[in-house]
């Protein structure tokens, strides 16, 4: 579900545009199709080798892959923006970074079968088709499924094969598979997957609350899974069996931040656990003013993203405005190419669909000050079912230090139509 730009926002918003003048996306119009040419290899170049992805034969997929192909028309000129997008019935398509790192983890290789649980548009489906052998992917919303479908099969993917049904299940009568990869994410590892999954084989998937995830690479050894965290991640929730036996629920009538004092991490790696996207960011062990550490953000080249990201439940109807506290300092901060890139924080607030209804800003922090609490009250539109927060230089430079955020909503929860 993350809504993220990359270092391309600018150019892409360029892009948008120009496409958006055109006023056609037909993949015969010659000079659309050499925009979307175009900004797939900009994404690619930015967002997918420039994020760290090495493996040469994923580049290429990703390079490849015609990701406007996936996405609703009205959505096609946000299409290599690395972000999420909606694609109806409250799913999205994940980030291209996202499908890329997942999809270097699950190591593919040609002669693999491979399960993957939630289809969504089917964008994963097509990157993994030039990848392995065969490809069979199971989606639970039964219109996205035959929607997906009949994507892949216009656009020639042959051996990718889509089943509408819940994802907790599996698929058995296929298995065993060498690789499996999950889109969504379940409270724990369905029991089938594992059961499923060939000896030797590779399990990617996030584990955990609803808006605290961690993606894992589980290898199967010996009949049992061996588990690597890689990355914290906020996907949308497995539903069907898994969501009945989800046993901690989200309350949106109490939005609140997870590690603002940015004291824990994620086992086995150097990232902030709770925070995703992190770009640009280290924790700092030595002067923070509340606890043991602090986040910093550096960054020395107007446009490109420094930030870390966190989702959180909150419910427009009951909460109408909420407080942002937190201990800054800044060095040397300035806006980047334009005034839309500053340093601060954004909330983006997304409806019942996952449709954006709406932004809060905090800031800008610009100069150079100490250690200083800063505090704003934002409105929350009624419309308002879930959020994500951006923290950091946002496209600015300079230095920003944040400890100590808080979010809570301001005064006593009420219904209001």
């Amino acid at each position: 579900m993350s809504r993220v730009s990359s270092p391309l926002f600018q150019w892409a918003i360029f892009w948008a545009v120009c496409v958006r003048a055109v006023g056609n996306f037909s993949a015969a119009d010659g000079q659309t199709a050499l925009w979307f040419e175009k900004a797939r290899e900009q994404m690619v170049a930015e967002a997918i080798i420039g994020a760290g992805i090495k493996n040469p034969r994923v580049i290429e997929a990703m390079r490849q892959t015609p990701r406007h192909e996936f996405v609703p028309s009205d959505q096609r000129h946000l299409a290599y923006y690395d972000m999420a997008l909606p694609i109806g019935f409250g799913q999205t398509i994940s980030p291209p970074f996202v499908v890329a790192f997942m999809t270097e983890a699950l190591d593919p290789q040609p002669t693999d079968k491979v399960l993957e649980i939630g289809t969504g548009s089917g964008y994963q489906a097509a990157v993994l088709s030039p990848l392995v052998k065969e490809v069979y992917t199971i989606e639970i919303v039964e219109p996205l499924a035959r929607r997906a479908a009949e994507t892949l099969a216009r656009l020639g993917y042959r051996n990718v094969f889509v089943k509408a049904g819940d994802g907790y299940l599996g698929w058995p009568e296929k298995a065993p598979f060498d690789k499996i990869i999950v889109t969504c994410s379940p409270e724990s590892v369905p029991q089938p997957l594992v059961d499923q999954l060939a000896e030797g084989g590779r399990l990617v998937i996030p584990v955990g609350e609803r808006y605290q995830q961690t993606l894992y690479l589980y290898r199967k050894e010996e009949g049992q899974l061996r588990r690597e965290a890689l990355l914290p991640a906020l996907f949308v929730p497995m539903t069907g069996e898994a969501e009945k036996l989800r046993q901690i629920q989200p309350d949106p009538t109490r939005p609140a931040i997870n590690n603002g004092d940015f004291e824990e991490m994620l086992e086995g790696t150097n990232q902030l656990a709770g925070w995703h996207y992190q770009r640009q960011l280290e924790v700092v062990r030595a002067g923070a003013p509340s606890g043991e550490a602090f986040a910093r953000f550096v960054n020395k080249e107007p446009g490109r993203m420094a930030q870390a990201l966190q989702g959180f439940p909150i419910d427009g109807r009951r909460v109408r405005r909420i407080r942002l506290e937190a201990m800054l300092k800044g060095e040397d901060l300035r806006p980047g190419r334009s005034t839309a890139e500053q340093p601060g924080m954004v909330i983006l607030f997304y409806g019942e669909d996952r449709q954006e209804v709406g932004t809060a800003f905090f800031g800008p922090f610009l100069g150079t000050f100490p250690w200083t609490k800063r505090s704003a009250i934002l409105p929350v539109p009624i419309q308002a079912r879930e959020a994500i927060i951006r923290i950091g230089l946002l496209g600015g430079t300079g230095t920003l230090s944040v400890d100590a955020l808080r979010l809570e909503p301001v005064g006593a929860a009420s219904p209001r139509r």
